[in-house]
This record gives C-alpha cells, sequence and structure tokens, in this order.
C-alpha cells in the first residue's frame, strides 16, 4: 500500500508505525476514583477495552478514534496506515455536505465555497487539453453544477503570503525581529516540510521557519472571517474546500492552530486533490472540455476577475523570486530584473546571489526534495549553512509534481511535468503589491500593514513534538 504523503513526512527513525491491517484507536483515559486501587484494563480478541475493578466488576470502555489532529501530535511519522484516517479530508465528505444541502431548509443549508490552487488548474489543463483560462472557467462552472456557491483561486490569497513572506525577511535581516528568530529563513508554505521539521528535529528548527501562512491557510482565514461578514454569516456557516496538489495540505488544514474554538469550525473545513476533483468529474460522469465555462469569481468586489493570475519564480508559489527582489530593493536600493539561478548537485538545489563590488549581499538558495532537505537541516545544524533564506518543498521538483496531482499512464513523468509546467507558465503574472483589491483589504480588514489583526490573520507558530518516552513504546 503506497502512500500518498510526501517522503519528507513519512521518513523517520521513530518507531510507531501501525500496520495498515489495523484499526488506529485508543481507549478513552478513565480518571481514577479515589480509593479504587487494583483497577485492570484488558484488551478481548475482537479489539475491545475492559475494565476490571478491585471488586471483580467488569466494564466495557468506549473507543475513541483518532483524528488527523492526534496524528499530528504524534512522535510518530505519518505513514500508509493513517490514510484510513481523512475521512474528513476527502470528495466523499464533500458530497455528504452538498447533499445535505439539498434536503435542508434554507435556513439551514451550508455555504460552500471552494479555493482552487493554480498547480491543480495546470494539471487538469493538461489531462483535459485545455488552456489555463478555459480549465479555470470550466471547473467554475462544475463546481457549481454540483451544488458549490462560489470558487476562488487561491492566487489571490497567495499574494498576501508572498507579501508578508517579504516583509518578515527585511524585519529578521535587519534584527528587529527578536532573538528567537533567526537566519536563514526557511519556507513554511509546503506542510510535508513543516511535519518534517517539526517531529524530527523540532527546536533546532523552528526559530528559523517563516511565520507566514500558506496560500491555502491565507485563503481559509479571508473564507471564514472577511467573506463570512461580507455574506452576513458565521464562520460555521460556510464549508470551504480547498483544492491542492498534494495529500500533506490535509495536514495543514488538520492543525490546531487552524481551528476557531469561538465558533467550533476549520478555516479550511475540507482538503480535495487534484486526482479527487477528476474522481468527482468521473462520478458524474462530466468532461471538463465538454463543460460551458462559467465567469470567475472574486472575493473583493471591487475586482472584475476575467482571468486567472499567477506568480513568477516557477510551480511552488516563487517564493524566493519575490523575497530576494524585494530584500535587494529594501536593503541594498538594488532593483533586481532578472533572478539568475545556479544548479548545484542537482536540480532541485539551486542558488541565487546578490553581489555588488564582489561582496555577497545576498544568498538565497531552493531546496526541493527529501534528499537536499536532509543535507540543508545538517549543514544548518552544524552552524554551516550559508544562506540567508531557503525556499524549501518536499516534493522533488516542487507543487507542480505534488503527490495529488494527475498522473498519465501512456506519458513518462518527465514529460508531463513538463507539460504542466508549461501551462502554468501561461498565466499571466503580477507582482503581489500590485495586484487589484490586495491594497484595500489591507486597509478594509486587516487594519493596516504590520498590525496586530495581520498578524493574527496571517501568521502562524510552529510547536516541536516531543519523542514518545518509554512508558508510550508499548509492545501490545
Amino acid at each position: 500500500m503506497a502512500s500518498p504523503f510526501s517522503g519528507a513526512v513519512q521518513l523517520t527513525d521513530l518507531d510507531d508505525f501501525i500496520a495498515p491491517s489495523q484499526d488506529c484507536i485508543k481507549p478513552v483515559k478513565v480518571d481514577k476514583k479515589l480509593g479504587s486501587s487494583g483497577a485492570k484494563i484488558y484488551i478481548e480478541d475482537d479489539g475491545n477495552y475492559f475494565q476490571v475493578s478491585a471488586d471483580g466488576g467488569t466494564r466495557k470502555l468506549e473507543k475513541a478514534k483518532i483524528s488527523l489532529d492526534d496524528c499530528l501530535a504524534c512522535s510518530g511519522c505519518v505513514t500508509s496506515a493513517e490514510t484510513v484516517l481523512i475521512t474528513q479530508q476527502s470528495h466523499e465528505e464533500l458530497r455528504k455536505v452538498l447533499d445535505a444541502n439539498k434536503t435542508a431548509a434554507p435556513g439551514q443549508q451550508r455555504l460552500v465555497v471552494i479555493s482552487v490552487s493554480p498547480q491543480s488548474q495546470a494539471s487538469l489543463a493538461v489531462r483535459f487539453q485545455l488552456n489555463p483560462t478555459d480549465t479555470a472557467r470550466k471547473l467554475t462552472a462544475f463546481f457549481k453544477r454540483i451544488g458549490a456557491h462560489y470558487v476562488f483561486d487561491t492566487a489571490f490569497s497567495r499574494n498576501f503570503s508572498l507579501l508578508e513572506s517579504q516583509r518578515e525577511f527585511v524585519r529578521r535581516f535587519r534584527g528587529q525581529a527578536g532573538s528567537q528568530q533567526a537566519l536563514p529563513v526557511l519556507t513554511s508554505a509546503c506542510p510535508g516540510w513543516i511535519c518534517y521539521a517539526e517531529k524530527t528535529h523540532g527546536r533546532a528548527l523552528l526559530p528559523h521557519i517563516s511565520t507566514a501562512r500558506s496560500p491555502q491557510q491565507v485563503m481559509g482565514a479571508l473564507v471564514k472571517d472577511f467573506f463570512a461578514q461580507q455574506q452576513h454569516l458565521t464562520p460555521d456557516k460556510i464549508y470551504h474546500v480547498a483544492v491542492m496538489p498534494c495529500h500533506d495540505k490535509k495536514l495543514e488544514a488538520s492543525r490546531p492552530d487552524f481551528f476557531s474554538q469561538e465558533h467550533q469550525t476549520r478555516d479550511v473545513d475540507c482538503v480535495i486533490t487534484t486526482g479527487e476533483v477528476l474522481k468527482l468529474l468521473e462520478e458524474e460522469g462530466v468532461s471538463l472540455s465538454a463543460l460551458e465555462p462559467a465567469a470567475l469569481d472574486s472575493l473583493c468586489s471591487t475586482v472584475s476577475d476575467q482571468e486567472p493570475t499567477s506568480h513568477r519564480g516557477g510551480g511552488s508559489g516563487g517564493y524566493l523570486e519575490h523575497v530576494f527582489r524585494y530584500a535587494a530593493r529594501e536593503l541594498f536600493g538594488i532593483h533586481v530584473t532578472e533572478v539568475t539561478y545556479r544548479p548545484l548537485r542537482n536540480k532541485d538545489l539551486q542558488e541565487v546571489t546578490l553581489e555588488r563590488e564582489g561582496q555577497v549581499l545576498l544568498h538565497f538558495a531552493a531546496a526541493y526534495g527529501f534528499r537536499n532537505i536532509q543535507n540543508l537541516v545538517q549543514k544548518l545544524k552544524r552552524g554551516r549553512c550559508p544562506y540567508h533564506y531557503v525556499e524549501v518543498m518536499a516534493c522533488p521538483a516542487g507543487c507542480l509534481n505534488g503527490g495529488g496531482q494527475l498522473k498519465a499512464p501512456d506519458t513518462p513523468g518527465k514529460e508531463l511535468l513538463q507539460q504542466v509546467e508549461r501551462l502554468y507558465a501561461m498565466v499571466r503574472t503580477q507582482a503581489p503589491e500590485d495586484a487589484p483589491g490586495v491594497q484595500e483589504l489591507y486597509r478594509r480588514w486587516l487594519q493596516g500593514e504590520g498590525s496586530e489583526r495581520a498578524s493574527q490573520l496571517l501568521h502562524t507558530s510552529y510547536h516541536a513534538v516531543e519523542k514518545a518516552g518509554s512508558s508510550l513504546n508499548i509492545k501490545w
């Protein structure tokens, strides 16, 4: 059974693997009453838990399902066994919500919002031999046909993620962000890399990781906060689905950091992969190429989205390139027109430098795939990392090659990836600071750049996961 999660999530030296044939369950904690000594718990062959008290009485214990929250708090790794835990992150779950809406009273329906990543659009464009604009419009038509109310493009939320990443780097470089944050800054948009960093290296890496939210989670904040206000709804009345190129994004959406205790709802309720969108199309008996296109939706009422947009710097969001250009201008007054990448040991490890009069001012890198991530981490832990900023992605070749993207049995992987990259690059690019509606939302929604509200909604934190002690290493 192959795991759809990225290698950086799976690989670890810990030993709490659960075989795929086992039910991933745990007994509910039972608080012992005063004076009740000698109580024992045993497990029947059928997997049921029983408590035997000192007086000989027997009581069956309730079972508690392990959720993705439990997985993220565990000191182990995400393995093939844990794929059974993602029932709340699947296209079947989306179907349940859409079906429930059909029979619910008007006031009881949930507003279904779907956010589609540019990488997923590119993969579907290749499969159905469409251009990116037609793919985006036909996807909008399809989702609305099956019951969605709004369909957004996460390229819009990526504007905020890039802008916050730019400003954060400059603050850290100038030494104004506090002693708890350090150089090099490591990007945080890839949940596979973040999960690996938290579980395997913990406190050694966390001070280096950017606090800027990923485009998926910025979109979550936009939908459940800004858009909910526009629609005069509480966040729990909106069901937000993200279409992503990566299974690890399901883990990211499940993080407790992105859960509202007040409204008992997640910023992103469900993540489905590009492959799951294809399953939905097949189950509906629909070919994307045969659909009539629909107008694109916009989060900001003053913006008319006639076509999808993207950003320079590659299929993983362009973090390195945008931060590099901004830092060169803000820190040294240098306007960089073209960013020149220098490949190192392999195509997934590249460097970019800014020099003046023979002096290196900025030294950036992109490290994709677990092999390069591991080498980067070892250099950093030994104090030999030469970089100021590193764009880190768990998948080789980055997000366009994510584990949730479409495969083609009759097309070699390298050729297919080149086709996806070509169509992704066809989309019109724009600088995040120039994107229509972004500055308006900073004023109206976030109360200005650098505000406390912007920090709360556009940034997050990370948590070292302590390795399990001997008391948890139980041999059943």
